[in-house]
């Protein structure tokens, strides 16, 4: 009686672990994100499972449907589009609905975009917070004002259309000339990581419309 968790590819489908094939092969129930996508990475893999759509917009309704399923003794396991679930995607939820159920939850090492980023930022990779997508309207500067004086890594996903906005207000409230990284298309063809201060990467993505999923990486204040 368990909840497996299964990180994904975030770009090319070799990264997929022969263990995470296994259990997905093994499986009574897939929860997927969006089963359109996951569907290429089970044709890809010959996995011939049931899949349930499992997203930020149903997760609510059907989340306790999920834990009768495993205290019925099935087997199900949750994925995302990409990457691992419950980190800046559904997951949350569900885990612990089944912690409180005392279910055992598992989740498999893997892919996440995040660490990638981090390590080819060349910023300090010892101390870091994650803080995934910013709120897009309400909240948003208060936000990346109280992260004026933080002292660690700060790590930040944003999508292509948001990315030189996001870039400018970091400027303007860290300072033009504190060091960062932007990287895209982490593992796909196209992967592409770009240094140097706020600034710079303002000007650059101001002339260069970036394509493909955003992790942006800062310098944190020095003390």
């Amino acid at each position: 009686m368990k909840l497996i968790v299964v990180p994904t590819p975030i770009g090319n489908l070799e990264d997929m672990t022969f263990r995470a094939i296994r259990i997905l092969k093994e499986a009574d129930l897939i929860l997927a994100e969006d089963t359109r996508t996951s569907g290429v990475l089970m044709k890809y893999f010959d996995i011939k499972k049931p899949m349930q759509s499992y997203h930020k917009f149903n997760e609510h309704k059907v989340v306790n449907g999920v834990v009768d399923r495993i205290l019925a003794g099935q087997q199900v396991v949750l994925i995302s589009d990409a990457g691992t679930p419950s980190i800046s995607d559904p997951g949350f939820l569900v885990v612990r609905a089944c912690v409180e159920q005392g279910i055992d939850v598992e989740c498999l090492p893997g892919a996440t975009a995040f660490v990638p980023a981090l390590v080819s930022s060349g910023l300090p990779s010892d101390r870091f917070v994650f803080e995934g997508f910013l709120p897009q309207k309400k909240g948003r500067q208060s936000k990346i004002n109280l992260l004026a004086n933080e002292s660690r890594t700060m790590i930040f996903y944003e999508s292509p259309h948001r990315l030189s906005k996001t870039l400018t207000q970091f400027a303007l409230a860290f300072g033009n000339e504190r060091k960062a990284s932007v990287s895209r298309e982490i593992s796909k063809v196209f992967e592409e990581t770009k240094r140097g201060s706020l600034i710079e990467l303002v000007q650059y993505f101001d002339e260069k419309l970036p394509k493909g999923e955003i992790v942006i990486v800062v310098a944190g204040c020095e003390v």
